[in-house]
C-alpha cells in the first residue's frame, strides 16, 4: 500500500477553505464540476484530497473492498457505479476507510447506515440512499482512470467537496487553480469590505450603465 498522497496538507487546507464554488470559477474548466445531484450526506461535510478512482458493477461493491488494501492514505475514493443506486457503502466500510486513512467518499451510486455515517462525521457525497445490499462478484477497475457521472477522474486528481457540490481538478491544473482561487477570494474579500463601506455591486462590477434600466 502507498503511504501518502501527492498534495501537502497546506495545499489541501487552502482548497478546503476556498471551497468548491471559488475553485470552480478559478479553474475555468466546465468539466471539473460533478453532477449536482451528488450531494453531501450530512451538512457541513468537506473534503480535499487526491482521487483514488474505481468502478463497481451494478449492485456489486467488490472493487471497494479491493481498493481498501491499495489506497494511499489521505485519498478520496471516487466510485463510479454507472448511477446504479444500491447500498454500496455503510458503517463497516466507513470503519475500514478510517483505518486505511481514507478521508472521504464520492460515489454516484448509493450508501446506507446514514445515522452511523453522520455520527462518525465521515464525509460522504452520494447520489442516493438505499438499504439494499450488494454482491461481491466482479471488479471492473481499481486505481485506473474512470468517467465519473461524465467527469473524467484520474489517479491523483484533486477532489474538493462541500455543501456546494463536488469538484474534480486534473492534477496538472490543481496547484495553479488553488493559487488562482486564492487571488479570487482576496478580490472578493476586498469587494465585500467596500460594500460594507456603502458602495454598490453595480459600481464594483462596472455595471453602472444598468442603473437606469427598466
Amino acid at each position: 500500500m502507498a503511504t501518502t498522497t501527492m498534495y501537502d496538507e497546506s495545499i489541501l487546507e487552502r482548497a478546503r477553505k476556498l471551497g468548491t464554488s471559488t475553485l470552480y470559477e478559478a479553474s475555468g474548466l466546465s468539466t471539473a464540476a460533478v453532477d449536482s445531484n451528488i450531494r453531501t450526506v450530512w451538512q457541513g461535510a468537506s473534503i480535499a484530497g487526491a482521487a483514488y478512482p474505481l468502478e463497481c458493477s451494478p449492485g456489486d461493491n467488490l472493487s471497494i473492498h479491493i481498493a481498501m488494501e491499495r489506497v494511499p492514505r489521505g485519498s478520496v475514493l471516487v466510485v463510479s457505479t454507472g448511477g446504479f443506486i444500491s447500498g454500496y457503502w455503510g458503517e463497516v466500510l466507513t470503519v475500514a476507510a478510517e483505518a486505511a486513512g481514507v478521508v472521504g467518499l464520492v460515489i454516484d451510486g448509493g450508501v446506507r447506515d446514514i445515522a452511523a455515517l453522520v455520527a462518525r462525521r465521515f464525509p460522504v457525497f452520494t447520489r442516493g440512499v438505499s438499504m439494499r445490499g450488494t454482491i461481491k462478484a466482479s471488479s471492473p477497475s481499481v486505481g485506473r482512470p474512470i468517467s465519473f457521472a461524465g467527469t473524467p477522474v484520474g489517479l491523483g486528481d484533486l477532489v474538493v467537496a462541500d455543501d456546494d457540490g463536488v469538484l474534480i481538478l486534473p492534477a496538472d491544473h490543481a496547484l495553479r487553480t488553488v493559487d488562482d482561487g486564492q487571488a479570487r477570494a482576496d478580490k472578493e474579500a476586498k469587494m465585500m469590505s467596500e460594500l460594507r463601506d456603502g458602495r454598490s455591486t453595480l459600481e464594483l462590477m462596472g455595471l453602472t450603465r444598468w442603473r437606469e434600466a427598466r
